[in-house]
């Protein structure tokens, strides 16, 4: 039996909405991606400033403490927020 023309518009117009949706699909994930790559980024310029800047460190400490979810809290029991040491050159000298 020969296809006819409106079953294979049909059939064109199927594979082209399953490729649109692949599509979707594929920017979706990168999205998603792009974005757990941020916060990996963010958190972890945040904990290197913390170990410099009290006020960066008790936000942190902060953060920690407010986790919604106790699985998270979990991830950092272990853990210790750190804690401000001062740099070497505190931009103080010693010459009077």
């Amino acid at each position: 039996m020969a296809e006819t023309e409106l079953e294979r518009a049909e059939k064109r117009y199927a594979q082209a909405k399953a490729r649109l949706q692949a599509l979707k699909n594929r920017e979706a994930t990168r999205q998603r991606k792009l974005d757990t790559r941020r916060k990996v980024i963010l958190g972890g310029a945040l904990m290197d400033l913390a170990e410099r800047d009290t006020s960066a460190a008790a936000m942190l400490d902060r953060l920690i403490r407010n986790l919604s979810r106790e699985q998270d809290r979990k991830a950092f029991a272990e853990w210790d927020t750190p804690s401000h040491s001062p740099s070497p050159d505190t931009g103080q000298s010693d010459a009077t």
